[in-house]
């Protein structure tokens, strides 16, 4: 189904912000700029706006999103009553604008992706596009460090048979059915890379070069970004798990051949007491054990979550203006 072409598309970009006080300001100022450009282009409605979502900061984040709302044009902010991550802000935010937009962007705060890339998945959507992916045209910002570790993200990713989009993060293009079909998604583990495509419809890809940090710290250091690796392979791949029973099945053959050896040691009258192998055997047998209760003890656990079926998050105050306040 193609896109009404008669009309202009009610865009709303989706901002999750914790602790953004420092790079808020210039980040508003950006968005706004791209806004007044495409209004005045007919790119856009005059009704499109910006929902800035903030994901229980302790510091001035929401303050200053509640002034933005005030005293400039586009801003409106959502407050959740608690800090729930990067996944679930977004998914809050993205949920609050389904009925209120007619295309929603989500974008995050720092100011690494590129803003005027923005247009073209607009003009993409028009195209008849549900979905427009933005991918980094290259990594040269990042360290090796980074770099080399992304690299080996995605390709875990698509070995454990998650389909996600190479070098894509959450910046993003959605249509409204899109949203709609995606709200209706109700696991606990988000991992919004991994259920977007399952959305269906039709994609697109716009590249772009991401720039560095304007202002303010990453929000994702190594061990959040081990976390979210681990959240999207168990949320979206089994492979572990079978993974665990290969491994089971070759360690019996492994075994099968120790005894056909200590047998053939103890007929020839060679068998000598083996401290060493036996302690090798007990280390790696209880290691391999050991790991195995992990993977499935992550399982076990997402199950644990899924099943309290408890809300993602809470919604503390929503700002809106206009017709879009009236909506519920």
């Amino acid at each position: 189904m193609n896109h009404p072409s008669e009309s202009l598309p009610v865009l709303v970009i989706v901002v999750p912000c914790y602790k953004e006080e420092a790079v808020l300001p210039e980040t508003h100022r950006r968005l706004s700029a791209l806004l007044d450009t495409m209004i005045a282009a007919g790119e856009a409605d005059a009704s499109s706006y910006i929902l800035y979502v903030n994901d229980g900061s302790r510091d001035q984040t929401w303050p200053l999103i509640c002034r933005l709302h005030d005293e400039e044009k586009y801003a409106c902010g959502l407050n959740l009553a608690a800090n729930v991550g990067h996944q679930n802000a977004l998914m809050a935010g993205l949920e609050t604008v389904k009925e209120r937009c007619d295309v929603a962007v989500s974008i995050d705060a720092d100011l690494q992706d590129d803003v005027e890339a923005i247009r073209a998945m607009v003009a993409s959507y028009k195209q008849g596009h549900d979905i427009v992916y933005g991918v980094r045209q290259e990594r040269t910002t990042d360290t090796f460090f980074k770099r080399t570790t992304a690299l080996a993200f995605y390709r875990l990713m698509q070995r454990m048979g998650v389909n996600v989009v190479y070098n894509h993060a959450d910046f993003r293009l959605m249509s409204r059915r899109a949203l709609q079909y995606l709200c209706r998604f109700r696991e606990r583990n988000l991992f919004l890379r991994g259920l977007i495509p399952l959305v269906g419809y039709q994609t697109d890809v716009v590249k772009y070069n991401r720039a560095k940090r304007f202002a303010g710290e990453s929000k994702y250091p190594l061990r959040k970004m081990l976390n979210f690796a681990i959240d999207g392979i168990t949320s979206f791949s089994v492979k572990p798990v079978r993974m665990i029973f290969w491994i089971g099945c070759l360690f019996v053959l492994v075994a099968l051949g120790v005894v056909l050896w200590t047998l053939h040691a103890y007929f020839m009258h060679q068998t000598i007491p083996g401290w060493a192998s036996l302690m090798i055997s007990i280390w790696l047998v209880g290691g391999v054990i050991l790991i195995a209760l992990g993977i499935v003890g992550e399982y076990v656990g997402k199950i644990y979550i899924e099943v309290k079926d408890r809300p993602r998050y809470n919604v503390e105050e929503l700002l809106m203006r206009g017709e879009q306040a009236e909506k519920r």
